[in-house]
């Protein structure tokens, strides 16, 4: 008689994610594979013995957080709260050796190109199906060769997919990664060491991808990518970033809003101005970091672009672009950078008049070439010109806000309760941007809804339905 088999129990696993709306796109779908091996999913940790983190390893602030998460969880695992830690991402990818050496509570570390093996990860195979950790019964998902607690395979390009997501935002929008990898040399990145080159996928895949979004109640695509203008170059698809658009514009027929994130200046065409302009999914909204605007930083920073095409592109985009909102983030503190040239940044941020404005201090990461230009400035320098450039911005963004006041324009609710509804209008992104303010009986997250600007509360608006239904934005 065959000894009876025991029964295997599903780790419970719980999953934190840092970073970017890239990282999260990452995060969602290591959770539907998570998800599809048979573990558990849960939201709350305290239920879970296995957890998952997702780092960031773009900047120091970042690397700090994620430690500071993870040996937070080596705690609660000492304490027996936890039975197993896989962390995951961009910190592993740029550290995991390093990583294994600081919490050696970490039972596996998956790095950004064998995100695949996550699963296995979480049930932990060490060698044959179904070992046994904590007093439970592990089994992986399939009986392949199981991999070690190192997960750190090198860059090499192929086909990827972040379909079967178990998604973080809210259902009603979804961010579409069109490529991974960045090919730019920006001096004071990290990107292209960790992530590799670009890598994009194909308009029919995207086209798969955003339909299965739709279908799960997406009305607003987020178009992401570390350089979107770039889209198509590593794929030989000639028509590029704006035969992307006019694709995806036709053929995301559930979609009410397309919103492009993260373009890049220097290769900023006519082409994908117009399509912008014209087609009518596309929000008229463009999320452009230029970073700096004097050109000897400009340079020093490998962005390949001058302040007159700069100043050129951004009045092409005002006036091919009826109503365009400009976002764009800007790098202070940069080595080398003097006094003067950090006052023509804010100078000119004040004269252009941009619609909404973010700004990081450098951070020294030491395998970029910025890190070795010897002046560099410290971090007393650096916080300064940060709050001198943040009062700057405050001043052109309330005032662009203030414009809105009187003017009627479709909202994108994102949440509500008891107290007050939260939505969007088409210049607004999700998580980055100000908000629209309603009355708490306006309506549900998902729904779009008519309205009219009557005032402003900081940098938000505070609006108020109106009767009429607008055209689509």
């Amino acid at each position: 008689m065959s000894e009876p088999q025991e029964s295997v129990t599903p780790p419970i696993v719980g999953f934190v994610s840092l970073g970017c709306a890239k990282n999260l796109v990452d995060s969602e779908r290591m959770l539907g594979q998570i998800a599809e091996s048979g573990a558990v999913i849960t939201g709350d940790e305290s239920a879970a013995d296995t957890i998952v983190v997702n780092t960031c390893g773009f900047l120091g602030a970042a690397r700090d957080e994620a430690l500071d998460v993870i040996t937070e969880l080596a705690e609660r695992k000492q304490r027996g709260e936890l039975a197993r830690i896989v962390v995951a991402g961009c910190l592993v990818q740029r550290d995991g050796e390093e990583m294994r050496r600081l919490v050696p509570a970490i039972d596996a570390l998956v790095g950004v190109h064998n995100r695949g093996d996550v699963a296995a990860a979480v049930w932990g195979t060490r060698g044959k199906v179904g070992t046994w950790e904590g007093g439970k019964r592990r089994s992986p998902a399939t009986k392949q060769t199981p991999p070690t607690d190192l997960f750190l395979g090198e860059y090499h390009p192929q086909p990827w997919s972040d379909q079967g997501r178990l998604r973080l935002t809210p259902r009603h929008y979804a961010y579409v990664r069109i490529s991974e990898g960045c090919n730019q040399k920006c001096t004071f990145c990290t990107i292209p060491s960790i992530r590799g080159p670009m890598h994009c996928k194909t308009p029919d895949a995207l086209l798969v991808e955003g339909r299965e979004l739709i279908a799960d109640g997406a009305q607003e695509l987020i178009l992401i990518g570390q350089d979107t203008t770039s889209y198509g170059r590593d794929i030989d698809y000639a028509p590029g970033l704006a035969g992307l658009l006019r694709e995806l514009d036709a053929g995301w027929d559930g979609a009410r809003w397309i919103r492009l994130m993260y373009v890049y200046p220097s290769i900023f065409t006519d082409e994908m101005i117009d399509a912008i302009a014209t087609c009518d999914r596309v929000v008229k909204y463009i999320d452009i970091p230029l970073q700096h605007i004097n050109d000897r930083v400009l340079k020093a920073m490998g962005r390949r672009v001058t302040r007159q095409q700069t100043e050129t592109l951004l009045n092409k985009l005002r006036e091919r672009i009826p109503g365009v909102t400009i976002r764009t983030t800007f790098i202070v503190g940069f080595p080398g950078e003097t006094e003067a040239e950090f006052e023509e940044l804010t100078t000119f941020i004040r004269d252009f008049g941009f619609d909404a404005v973010g700004a990081f201090t450098f951070s020294y990461e030491a395998e970029t070439p910025s890190a070795r230009i010897t002046d560099q400035h410290d971090e007393a320098v650096k916080a300064a010109r940060y709050e001198q450039l943040m009062l700057t911005q405050q001043e052109t963004v309330l005032a662009a806000a203030r414009r809105r006041i009187g003017t009627t324009f479709d909202v994108l609710v994102d949440a509500a309760d008891e107290e007050s509804v939260i939505a969007r209008h088409a210049g607004q992104a999700p998580e980055v941007d100000s908000s629209c303010l309603l009355p708490d009986e306006a309506a549900q997250p998902g729904n779009f809804v008519p309205v009219r600007c009557t005032d402003t509360s900081d940098y938000d608006l505070v609006v108020i339905p109106t009767r009429t239904r607008l055209p689509l934005a």
